[in-house]
């Protein structure tokens, strides 16, 4: 421990140290059970988007699948692609400085150029491709909000166990310490007093 002058200003100073750690840890504390709730709901919307997005997926693999014994490889990879008319809006809210997003694609696919040898089995392709786009789109956001929840919450875990450990105790010790110096201090020179009194008196 580093060395240190006892006096009452320092303990007055550490007190408010141990205060101000305590304050900390409670808040820190509190802050662990907030992102745990939310990583908990987050979590629940991350399940409920994946089942969601299965059947989604499980028709799009069917759709390409007959889009490609249509065309074959080299006709469905030159089929003419829509146009791309839909846009993703990003919506983003502060959760304890915790940036979260809201991801929503927006729009239809729209209609491709004509093509040489349209098929209906292309068009289902393109389709069912869009549907499970939009769907995958909010499932980004949320895994992208349970990565930010889960590495802000390893980070508070970590202060809230260094102040527990080691910043805390290591200032109630040196308090203990300076209170005790200062009541040696005090018995110290209240026996000076004592013996300087009868000295004068005698």
């Amino acid at each position: 421990m580093a060395e240190f002058t006892p006096t009452r200003s320092l303990a007055i100073a550490l007190a408010e140290e141990r205060r101000t750690m305590r304050e900390g840890y409670a808040f820190l504390d509190e802050k662990c059970l907030l992102l745990a709730g939310q990583m908990l709901r987050e979590v629940k919307r991350h399940r409920a988007l994946v089942e969601q997005a299965a059947p989604l997926q499980a028709m799009a693999e069917r759709a390409l699948a007959a889009a490609l014994l249509r065309h074959g490889l080299n006709g469905l990879q030159v089929y003419p692609a829509a146009p791309g008319e839909q846009r993703l809006r990003v919506g983003r809210r502060a959760l304890l400085g915790v940036e979260m997003r809201d991801a929503l694609l927006e729009g239809a696919p729209g209609e491709p150029p004509a093509a040489v040898a349209a098929s209906p089995e292309a068009a289902a392709c393109t389709a069912a491709f869009a549907a499970w786009a939009a769907r995958l789109a909010e499932l980004a956001a949320v895994s992208g909000n349970l990565a930010r929840l889960h590495a802000e919450y390893r980070k508070t875990v970590r202060r809230v166990r260094a102040l527990q450990d080691v910043l805390l105790p290591e200032v109630e010790q040196t308090l203990h310490e300076v209170d005790a110096s200062l009541e040696e201090l005090e018995q110290d020179e209240a026996g000076f007093l004592r013996r300087a009194a009868r000295a004068v008196a005698g």
